[in-house]
């Protein structure tokens, strides 16, 4: 076996790096790690400026499989007017890319003025969340749905053909345990993926907006369907938890 590929992060710790998978065929480039996992971690860097001040900075993210293996950056694009004055309801675009920081992926929110209720989701209030692949094909899209009390997300496919619905708890707030929103197929409401919430410590929950995600998903599932359900991290994050901490 060849040595295992390990890179340094500023504060001088060392990752390990995921191996590129082989054998996997009919797969959108770059996404080969995403075929090969059954689970993905998604850890947001901190940020000590943005805790210390309050001003909203760019999201950081690392991504890594169950053996802690690092297989994606995902950097935010947006911006800083936007961030400022817009918070959690701006408009951004996430770069995807592998360890070589090559682009494998784009998740895109376009910035949308929306006056009205996210319960009701109308209009410009779906804050739609577009999902392309390296070669800029549409995989398909994530947005919110009407609801009355708990917050609902519709999963299409490129052809804007709902595959998956996810309902968020009645009250998704984190106090001292993990947060689950299941994602149920369409055809037989049949639970096949989940996006869990976890737990990271008080210090760090109240202090920061640096949070922590646990995706699950078959490890046979469609590569497109899970760059779908990987995309629906963000769609959580900003419609939940840094809409939460910005209140």
């Amino acid at each position: 076996m060849g040595k295992k590929a390990v890179t340094e992060q500023p504060n001088g710790d060392q990752v390990l790096l995921m191996p590129l998978p082989v054998g996997i065929s009919n797969c959108p480039p770059g996404l080969e790690y995403i075929a090969a996992v059954d689970q993905l971690i998604f850890k947001q860097e901190v940020s000590i400026f943005e805790a210390l001040t309050g001003f909203e900075v760019k999201n950081k993210y690392r991504v890594f499989n169950s053996l802690n293996q690092q297989a994606y950056w995902v950097l935010e694009e947006s911006d800083t007017c936007n961030r400022i004055w817009a918070g959690p309801q701006r408009g951004f675009v996430f770069h995807v890319t592998d360890n070589n920081q090559q682009d494998v992926m784009t998740i895109e929110r376009p910035f949308l003025n929306c006056k009205g209720c996210c319960w009701c989701a109308d209009g410009c209030c779906k804050y739609p969340i577009y999902v392309k692949d390296k070669a800029g094909r549409k995989l398909g899209m994530i947005r919110m749905m009407n609801s009355c009390c708990k917050l609902h997300f519709g999963v299409y496919d490129e052809n804007e053909v709902m595959l998956y619905e996810i309902w968020s708890p009645c009250c998704p707030c984190n106090c001292g345990g993990d947060i689950d929103f299941p994602i149920r197929s369409v055809k037989d409401n049949e639970v096949v993926g989940n996006v869990a919430k976890t737990w990271s410590g008080t210090l760090k929950e109240f202090l920061t907006d640096a949070d922590t995600y646990c995706l699950t998903f078959p490890m046979n599932l469609d590569v497109a369907h899970k760059a779908l359900m990987f995309a629906c991290v963000f769609q959580i994050d900003f419609a939940v938890f840094e809409t939460q901490k910005n209140q």
